[in-house]
């Protein structure tokens, strides 16, 4: 009944707190009721309801929460001396450790970090509570990683009582409080400034972009803020004197199609604040994989194999849960210099199950099993779809139907005794080769 008379709302420029949600009758440097000074203030704080959530440093904080006694600590999630940073505490960032750096240059920057390797699982089962409570507040909730989401609250102020900045704020007093961790709100009327906005203010951000001032605001920002624009195209901006958003705010439509293609549509309207993408509640995903990296680098076919075969079985067992099969299968290598090798073949049927993927991914790595070392390996499918129709009767090699039924078999013996009860020749007796590897990505 009473989520049915909305919330008296006050003037948007004296805002509400957000550790107390009481509205505020003045612009004051600290909230009227409680003291805090985390108020939110805006022209339009009442009238937006696009949202992008994002988890703060979560792999990490999920790991403070667990053990409290790490709060103060610098914290790096990560693959040990020979991997990379999935993430790191604020603390270590701090210290300018950074996502996706070698770990020895996150442990030149900061030696005394505590190093976890990361629990895909327990993240996973925590990204999956948040997202339950993102979905209580709205069904339109469009998940971009297992830590952040779109979110479109509008017409939900008649069902919460209150407009969309309060109920997120509440959301986000929520999370710290039942699941122990923290999330940054960015809000605004497009996805890409909210998404511009969440990371505006991080640990605990609460940030707002409205429409009056999209133009002004973005002015002033580095090329590199608008989606799609990387290191690369950067550059090539710099090239030919561009370097900030304002000055692609003074240049024509048709001169930025001209000189960089389709992507200069996209230069012309998000550095005007116009984005008309929707928040769609379903993504799918565009592939599964799973990769992981050596603690000393491999050059040989035979070291590389057993590696191939368990991490084969990996993405085969995510594909079976999900009820999906690919098409495509894709090998990922990067050598000790860390350059990247991507090589892939597409199947005449998608599949789903590890023989064909490791058979498939054999016949790739070979070819590159040039006497180049390896800091990494990785295997993964492509053009998914259902698996109804995945893996029919081979005519041409009658053994296959053989060794699908003897798949089908080993995977209920582990589903029974787990995943260690019964093991190939590829990987039985390797050691920490043979061993499933938890993926530094996935």
């Amino acid at each position: 009944m009473f989520a049915s008379m909305p919330t008296p709302v006050n003037d948007p420029t004296q805002g509400f707190c957000r550790d107390c949600l009481g509205l505020q009758r003045a612009v004051k440097q600290r909230c009227e009721v409680c003291g805090s000074p985390r108020l939110a203030r805006h022209a339009e704080l009442y009238d937006l309801s696009l949202a992008h959530i994002d988890c703060d440093a979560f792999y990490a904080a999920v790991e403070k929460r667990d053990r409290p006694e790490l709060r103060d600590r610098p914290v790096i999630i990560g693959g040990g001396k020979r991997g990379v940073v999935s993430t790191a505490c604020y603390i270590a960032r701090i210290r300018g450790v950074r996502s996706a750096m070698p770990m020895f240059k996150a442990l030149e920057a900061c030696p005394d970090a505590v190093v976890i390797k990361p629990d895909m699982e327990k993240y996973v089962a925590v990204g999956r509570q948040v997202r339950a409570m993102m979905q209580a507040l709205t069904p339109l909730v469009e998940p971009i990683s297992i830590d952040e989401a779109f979110l479109d609250l509008a017409g939900t102020q008649k069902l919460h009582g209150r407009p969309p900045a309060l109920v997120l704020a509440d959301f986000a007093r929520r999370v710290e409080r039942e699941v122990g961790i923290t999330v940054s709100v960015g809000l605004s009327y497009c996805k890409f400034l909210a998404k511009v906005a969440s990371d505006m203010a991080k640990p605990r951000g609460f940030s707002v972009i409205g429409d009056a001032e999209a133009l002004s605001f973005l002015a002033d920002k580095p090329v590199s803020l608008i989606w799609g624009v990387g290191k690369a195209f950067e550059a090539t901006l710099a090239e030919g004197g561009i370097r900030t958003i304002g000055q692609l705010q003074t240049m024509e439509r048709n001169e930025l199609l001209r000189r960089y293609g389709t992507m200069g549509d996209r230069l012309h309207r998000l550095s005007r604040g116009q984005d008309e993408r929707q928040v769609h509640p379903e993504h799918d995903a565009k592939s599964v994989s799973a990769e992981t990296t050596f603690d000393k680098d491999l050059a040989t076919f035979d070291d590389l194999v057993p590696i191939l075969r368990a991490l084969s079985e990996q993405v085969s067992a995510r594909l079976k849960k999900s009820g999906i099969a690919g098409r495509t299968v894709v090998l990922k290598l990067k050598s000790a210099d860390f350059r990247i090798k991507t090589r892939n073949r597409q199947l005449a049927d998608a599949t789903r199950l590890a023989d064909r993927i490791f058979a498939t991914g054999l016949e790739l790595l070979r070819r590159e099993t040039d006497g180049t070392r390896y800091r990494l390996l990785g295997i993964g499918v492509s053009d998914l779809s259902d698996d109804g129709r995945a893996d029919p009767p081979d005519l041409v090699d009658v053994q296959s139907r053989k060794r699908a039924l003897a798949e089908g078999a080993v995977d209920q013996l582990r589903a029974k005794f787990g995943g260690k009860a019964v093991e190939t020749g590829y990987t039985f007796g390797r050691g920490s080769r043979g061993r499933l590897p938890r993926p530094d990505e996935e």
